[in-house]
């Protein structure tokens, strides 16, 4: 059958890739393939050495699911070592309980198959193949003994040979819960561990994946979607070229009344060539005039500003006298996204942009950048 013959729904999964499986390597499929025969070849060798006249029962029909679980999906939560030997062997004694106690089949395979899937939840020890557990013992009309062997020590050969085996090819198994992870250098997650709990208790459904692979997933997608936005911006791209700059030896009382007039908060102090060699902000300002949010702040502004006529005293009368010395510079080719971490965290809210020979072109603002992020983000 063609993939135009499916129909919509499964024409949409298949070429989405939504089916289980759909998206790996083929050596991800060559790996798990042999894992699973190679465990499933250790639990025939073991069993036949436990009961060599009885061959028949080394291997039991649940156990080809549970190394479907343990070697092609080893991070699943229903795969670990505890659900699958637990789950299998617990669900057997139901299944043999049930027959016991309810001599029609018809009516001891469901109760058996429900009661396990109850029992597995309560002992957390959720594992999909205990349910053909249960229903085998019932059908089988096993003893107690059949939970033991073959199941109990069938399911712990398959769990203890995919321990070696993923060990040997680079797998982690058991997938022990991890730490979260931090936000990657600079950039703060756009939700907690408790924004995750909340979520998967709004859910409340069983996922067929570890809690910390699922926060892991989240935060890779968030990445990308990061990058997809804003990976391919430039600083030349958000900036405000030619900004207004002033000199080391500009006077006070003109700089302000620039920043003023032009209703900018910062000024790049430049050299004659228009290298930067500084930066002045309304911080500056006010920490040199030692203005406090008190009255009297316009009046001691003025003062501060007002040239005194003094060829010596300790009162500032030029930009350079105040201006922050040491400043966060970018060049026009560099990536946005690496500035985000100084805008949005470090405090830097003004970054003035380069050229190679170090010469202001533009300068980035927290306004630049909104403008960018909104047309980043806008429909259409």
């Amino acid at each position: 059958m063609n993939l135009p013959d499916l129909p919509a729904w499964m024409r949409a999964a298949a070429a989405g890739g939504l089916v289980a499986g759909g998206r790996v390597s083929r050596t991800e499929v060559l790996r798990a393939a042999a894992g699973s025969a190679i465990g499933i070849l250790v639990a025939a060798l073991v069993g036949r050495w436990l009961a060599p006249d009885l061959p028949g029962t080394a291997l039991i029909a649940p156990l080809g699911a549970t190394a479907v679980l343990v070697f092609a999906v080893p991070s699943s939560p229903l795969a670990q070592p505890w659900p699958a030997i637990m789950g299998n062997t617990v669900s057997a004694l139901v299944g043999v309980a049930c027959a016991r106690l309810f001599g029609d089949t018809a009516l001891a395979a469901p109760l058996a198959v429900g009661l396990a899937i109850a029992t597995m939840f309560l002992l957390r020890c959720l594992h999909p193949p205990g349910g053909a557990s249960a229903l085998l013992a019932v059908l089988s009309h096993s003893e107690p003994g059949f939970a033991l062997h073959p199941v109990f020590i069938d399911t712990l050969v398959i769990v203890l040979a995919g321990v070696a085996y993923h060990r040997l090819s680079g797998r982690r198994y058991p997938h022990a819960l991890q730490p979260p992870k931090p936000a990657p250098p600079g950039r703060s997650a756009r939700f907690s561990s408790d924004d995750l709990d909340a979520a998967l208790a709004h859910y409340d459904q069983v996922l067929d994946i570890s809690r910390d692979d699922l926060e892991q997933l989240l935060h890779y997608a968030e990445s990308a979607a990061y990058e997809r936005t804003l990976g391919d911006l430039r600083c030349r791209d958000v900036m405000s070229p030619e900004p207004l700059t002033v000199q080391f030896g500009t006077a006070l009382s003109e700089a302000w009344q620039q920043m003023r007039t032009r209703h900018v908060k910062a000024l790049p102090v430049t050299d004659k060539a228009r290298r930067i060699v500084g930066i002045v902000t309304v911080a500056d300002f006010m920490k040199h005039a030692d203005i406090e949010p008190i009255d009297g702040l316009g009046a001691r502004l003025k003062d501060f500003i007002r040239a005194s006529g003094l060829t010596t005293g300790d009162k500032p009368e030029v930009v350079g006298q105040i201006m922050t010395r040491e400043v966060r510079v970018a060049t026009a080719d560099r990536f946005i996204a690496e500035l985000l971490p100084l805008i949005s965290e470090a405090g830097h809210h003004h970054i003035p942009v380069l050229d190679e020979e170090r010469r202001v072109v533009g300068i980035i603002t927290q306004s630049d950048l909104i403008r960018a992020l909104y047309r980043t983000v806008k429909p259409g």
